[in-house]
């Protein structure tokens, strides 16, 4: 399948790409030695003998080098630690108190009631 690599904002044209899955939005992807996080993902159809076909993928990107402290949960990448309340749960964001960490420092970490 074509997926098409654009850059989030101006959606600049980075790169043409034929794979077999494309990567979801929150999720990171390498491509010649640049690392990209995905933000959206866009499907292009055509009426082909009267039914819609996928055609392509647009993966809107930013270029951004993957955290260390980035660990899969649940519904995908979160960066810090998740057992914290405050944590965002998010691939983009690490948590309210301290966005820049680390977490290993904060003096503000508390356990997530269930």
């Amino acid at each position: 399948m074509l997926v098409e690599l654009r850059q989030s904002g101006s959606e600049r044209l980075i790169d043409r790409l034929d794979l077999v899955d494309s990567p979801h939005p929150g999720r990171w992807f390498e491509h010649n030695a640049d690392s990209y996080l995905v933000l959206q993902r866009r499907h292009r159809y055509a009426l082909r003998l009267g039914r819609y076909q996928l055609v392509s993928v647009v993966l809107l990107v930013k270029q951004q080098r993957q955290p260390l402290d980035a660990r899969r949960y649940r519904h995908g990448w979160v960066i810090g630690d998740p057992s914290c309340r405050f944590n965002a749960l998010s691939p983009l964001l690490r948590c309210a108190v301290l966005p820049d960490g680390p977490c290993q420092a904060c003096s503000h970490h508390q356990p997530r009631k269930s």
